[in-house]
């Protein structure tokens, strides 16, 4: 099939970056002022935070505060995970545009990460994305696990098919498939969206990888040859999945925008931008830029 001639790329890295990092909780500003330049760089779709207990994820406990700060810009929509009407009803008064529920293809993973089944975890969901639509507020929803899982190894696809149809059908609009632990390869990743699309419309469906083994550009370039046109990633490789052992971050966003304008994809994004703010963030963090376009075109990561 042709590639899509367009890609929403979906940014994850306020979120799903910065839930797992290390040691002290970061500072507001930071999240506030990487919000505001991911705006800047033409990202139209930025998870910006989680409301969920900082009990359980100390990093986001200041979502409130965080949905407050940022410099809102016409045509971006800020979204944020909520995984049960507490979260929702916290993000409905943070005034966020979209929010988003976070389910699982494995019975182990889903009893690890929220102690619960997968049955009952949707049935938690089904009251936020009622409430959701009550005020009209889209909700997108996540299967991770897609391509494997940490203590079940590998997970099928008919299985992956069964839980994002349950959330397509509950009014899910988007079903992100995220292979949590990045163990996917690409004919794995063909054969899982096949499932998939055959209960869900490709056009509905995006996906979430993650770079452990170093398979994700090449999981997303399989994808894209059979009709994906969403794609979610995080700047600089920010994040990784807080349950899962030794998985590591999200493929880049620059790494993906890399090979998108390779392909002749439009994506709206500007790559000098989003590498300098890739570049401003792992400054602010002293860490490791994960990128590996970041660290070819950046100038200050290690």
């Amino acid at each position: 099939m042709a590639f899509p001639k367009q890609v929403r790329l979906v940014e994850m890295s306020p979120r799903d970056g910065l839930q797992n990092e290390p040691g002290p909780v970061i500072a507001t500003d930071i999240k506030t002022g990487l919000i505001d330049r991911l705006a800047d760089c033409g990202l139209s779709h930025i998870e910006a935070a989680s409301f969920v207990s900082p009990k359980w994820v100390p990093q986001m406990g200041d979502a409130a505060d965080v949905m407050a700060g940022i410099t809102r810009k016409a045509g971006v929509r800020y979204s944020a995970l909520t995984p049960n009407l507490k979260g929702f009803e916290g993000a409905l008064a943070a005034k966020v545009d979209e929010v988003a529920v976070f389910g699982a293809a494995s019975e182990s993973f889903t009893k690890k990460n929220i102690n619960c089944t997968i049955a009952e975890s949707l049935e938690r969901f089904a009251p936020v994305v009622e409430e959701a639509r009550k005020h009209n507020i889209p909700v997108r929803g996540y299967v991770s696990t897609v391509l494997g899982c940490p203590y079940e190894g590998d997970i099928a696809p008919e299985q992956v098919a069964i839980v994002a149809k349950a959330l397509y059908d509950m009014g899910c609009y988007e079903i992100s498939l995220g292979d949590t632990i990045g163990v996917g390869t690409p004919l794995k990743a063909k054969r899982m969206l096949e499932a998939v699309a055959a209960h869900v419309p490709m056009e509905r469906l995006a996906a979430h990888f993650h770079d452990t083994y170093g398979q994700a550009l090449a999981n997303l370039y399989a994808v894209l040859e059979e009709g994906v046109s969403v794609i979610d990633a995080s700047v600089a490789g920010l994040g990784g999945c807080p349950y899962a052992k030794g998985a590591s971050g999200n493929v880049a966003t620059e790494d993906v925008l890399y090979l998108l304008n390779g392909l002749g994809i439009d994506t709206g994004v500007d790559l000098d931008k989003l590498v300098a703010t890739g570049d401003w963030v792992c400054q602010q963090l002293n860490r490791h830029n994960g990128s590996k376009v970041g660290q070819a075109l950046g100038s200050s990561c290690n």
